[in-house]
């Protein structure tokens, strides 16, 4: 938990002034505030006696509190103010950091958790180490400086009975720990099912045509409501542990306090030698101060459970800054000129070691070649295209772009070299000009209403109420189809040197596939491709077809011969095409 803690403070450096003004408002604060109980006794002694009450000392002393407390109040409110821009500029840093954090993960660690977990971990639970900081940080400093505050003005009034005080406070420290290890795993197992829950909620809320479809409203229903039950379970115990701390400290600092009043009080009718004399007023000032130096190790009490989760949500956001990044790729060279030459020599990789899938793949492609890579799911063939783009490292081997290995040369540069058109369709919150120049922002608006001419896009384009300018998203409603076109006009209008298509027509009509289709050959011309496909009318014309199975290719070379060879080529495409 310390270690915790000095990582998150950490991130607090830059913003050094801001802390230092806390402190000096939170001093001046209560120390104004301290000076009250003083002035309630002097109120006090000038009341005591029947027809002797110092009305003129009264005036003067109401006037000097008036004063007290509205400087307090302000100096109050500026250590808040201070406190809070500390806070919401250490957490905006740390938000920043864990952010970029993911764009360097290996994608490995992406694919390996839910989309749900990971924007937990970043919105989520760094709300939650935002709001810990904020009601810790204010109530910790002016906490501390009322303690030290109130013990100082107790031992000026009566040494003894201070004494009696500070004797009896470690009780309230002991209990506090106590209860505060005891909530602190707990708070931990709910961070963790948060994310397990929020991840789940995602999912099924991002599938519900699938899951009406398929009937699994119930399923869904009952996964979730087991996640919420252990939540439920684990965020009543953590409330518990933590909701017991602040009534016991009270118990505590109201049986100091009672003390406290008893003696004091035989002190004041002169019935105990062994505290001394002391007036009415000072009585009265030393049970405000007692008060007053018990009240924060409630308060701080009180934030326990805040801190707890804000810890437990600062080591999940910690975890994500600690994950193992990709290899660093400065120094290495860029792919300046690209030729299309591709060559993988003796390749090896697995997702998983213990589950063999690439081994000892070979493939020359020369450059323009269209390489059409086919076979049954699972066999390697997007796996080729992430080793390719370094989305993955090979655990053994060589691949080569250009006479390049690809280790030896930046990331960027190589995979600006590809355009790629994926199965799957991606739309981000933006115009339709901004996605279809994603890869290009400083296209003109020409050569973007060119690209979409060139993939048919144009004409739903200007059906739309602000055509190029209509802002879409996801959710715009769009058809499948469509998003599809604005991802392949990207790629149009970027014009790289080598093409990957991975399904890039799966979404598209018959009729619309074969636009495309001439589109694709005009901009193929020249370039080295990739075509990842399972209608394999798509691939006909391709140079050199792969038939890969189990990792491996097991056979290749143009359409005709793989069919005049009679094998699992063969077979495939007489399972779709014969009569």
């Amino acid at each position: 938990m310390i270690k915790t803690l000095k990582r998150v403070f950490s991130y607090a450096k830059p913003y050094m002034t801001y802390f230092i003004f806390t402190v000096i408002f939170a001093a001046a604060g209560v120390a104004l505030s301290l000076a009250v109980p003083i002035y309630i006794g002097k109120a006090v002694d000038c009341c005591i006696g029947v027809g002797s009450v110092d009305f003129n000392g009264l005036a003067e002393i109401a006037a000097v509190l008036s004063a007290i407390v509205i400087a307090s109040t302000l100096f109050q409110w500026f250590m808040s103010l201070c406190t809070n821009k500390l806070a919401f500029f250490t957490v905006r840093d740390l938000r920043s950091d864990v952010f970029s954090k993911l764009e360097r993960v290996p994608l490995k660690y992406i694919d390996g958790r839910t989309k749900g977990e990971l924007t937990s971990r970043v919105i989520n639970d760094i709300e939650i180490v935002s709001d810990g900081l904020l009601q810790g940080f204010t109530q910790f400093f002016s906490g501390i400086i009322t303690i030290i505050g109130t013990l100082i003005f107790m031992m000026t009034i009566n040494v003894k009975i201070a004494l009696i005080v500070v004797i009896l406070t470690p009780v309230s420290f002991i209990a506090a720990s106590r209860i505060t290890k005891l909530s602190h795993d707990s708070y931990m197992k709910q961070s963790k099912l948060r994310g397990e829950m929020v991840g789940l909620a995602e999912e099924l809320a991002g599938s519900q045509k699938l899951v009406k479809a398929f009937v699994y409203d119930e399923r869904a229903e009952e996964r979730f409501r087991k996640i919420n039950s252990e939540y439920g379970k684990i965020g009543a115990k953590a409330t518990f542990y933590s909701s017991m701390t602040n009534p016991t400290t009270r118990f505590v600092n109201g049986l100091i306090y009672a003390a406290v009043g008893l003696v004091g009080a035989l002190g004041a009718i002169g019935y105990s030698s062994f505290i001394g004399v002391m007036s009415v007023g000072k009585l009265t000032s030393f049970l405000a101060y007692s008060n007053q130096y018990t009240k924060p190790f409630n308060e701080i009490s009180g934030v326990f459970a805040e801190l707890q989760n804000a810890v437990a949500s600062a080591q999940r956001v910690f975890d994500v800054l600690d994950e193992e990044e990709v290899s660093d790729d400065s120094g290495k060279e860029s792919l300046e000129s690209c030729t299309g030459a591709l060559s993988f020599s003796k390749v090896n990789f697995s997702y998983n070691p213990e589950v063999k899938l690439i081994q000892n793949f070979t493939l020359d492609v020369k450059p323009g070649e269209k390489v059409a890579i086919v076979g049954p799911t699972g066999c390697g063939k997007s796996t080729i295209i992430n080793l390719l783009l370094r989305f993955y490292d090979i655990d053994s081997g060589k691949i080569e772009i250009s006479g390049k290995n690809v280790n030896d040369i930046t990331r960027d540069s190589l995979r600006s070299s590809f355009g790629m058109v994926l199965q799957e369709t991606w739309i981000f919150t933006g115009t339709v000009a901004e996605n279809i120049s994603y890869g290009m922002p400083g296209a003109s608006c020409e050569q973007i209403i060119e690209a979409a001419k060139a993939v048919y896009a144009h004409g739903f384009i200007k059906r739309l109420p602000e055509g190029y300018d209509t802002v879409i998203s996801e959710e715009s409603g769009l058809s499948q189809g469509q998003k599809q076109l604005i991802c392949i006009a990207r790629i149009m209008l970027m014009n790289p040197p080598m093409l990957i298509l991975d399904e890039a027509t799966s979404s598209i009509d018959l009729r619309t596939e074969h636009k495309i289709q001439r589109a694709f050959t005009k901009l193929m011309e020249g370039k080295t491709s990739f075509i990842i496909a399972h209608r394999l009318s798509t691939i006909k014309n391709s140079d050199t077809i792969l038939v890969m199975k189990n990792g491996n290719v097991i056979e290749h070379g143009s359409h005709s011969e793989l069919i005049a060879n009679g094998g699992f080529y063969s077979e495939l495409y007489n399972s779709q095409f014969a009569s």
